[in-house]
């Protein structure tokens, strides 16, 4: 079975915990007590298009809830939409993490506190990762990195593209020292 053909699909599945169980025990909304209500701190997602960012339309650069950030797919896009560096993974990757930092310092976060990295390559290649990660490690530490997944797929959602990363990141601080 061919679940996607020729773009990245992405899958989210979403289990809601706390539904009623044909059990009616603990959380249930039947006989064994209520269900538990939504944690009111979170409040409502904060949807993160940063003007600055030329994104693919369609999307949402970034999602707040929280303290937890959900980064869609950063590319090597520049500030007018022109694709950085085409043929040339190296150039592409180090522009896909500066636009990777750029989302999460509007979203009040820093690369050390990325908890999931997932990179996604066009036709990947087992040098390839070698030159991701040399990208990389001005944005994220040496010691302890993000878990993460190296996925390899057919394109990207425009030509030229070669990389994209998505990530899930934390706020830790509500005010941060200057840089």
């Amino acid at each position: 079975m061919r679940v996607a053909t020729g773009v990245l699909g992405a899958v989210l599945i979403v289990v809601a915990m706390g539904c009623p169980q044909a059990s009616g025990g603990p959380g249930a909304g039947g006989p064994g007590g209520p269900m538990p209500m939504a944690n009111p701190e979170i409040g409502r997602p904060q949807y993160l298009n940063p003007g600055t960012e030329s994104g693919i339309p369609g999307y949402t650069n970034a999602v707040r809830l929280g303290n937890t950030i959900t980064i869609a797919g950063q590319v090597a896009l520049d500030d007018q939409g022109h694709v950085v560096g085409a043929g040339d993974l190296a150039a592409q990757a180090r522009q896909a993490f500066a636009n990777l930092s750029h989302v999460l310092q509007i979203a009040g976060s820093i690369p050390e506190e990325v908890l999931r990295l997932n990179v996604y390559v066009v036709n990947l290649k087992p040098g390839d990762w070698d030159i991701i990660r040399r990208e990389g490690a001005a944005f994220f530490p040496q010691r302890n990195p993000p878990a993460g997944t190296v996925l390899g797929v057919q394109s990207l959602p425009r030509d030229s593209l070669l990389i994209a990363l998505d990530a899930t990141a934390v706020v830790r601080a509500m005010f941060r020292p200057r840089r």
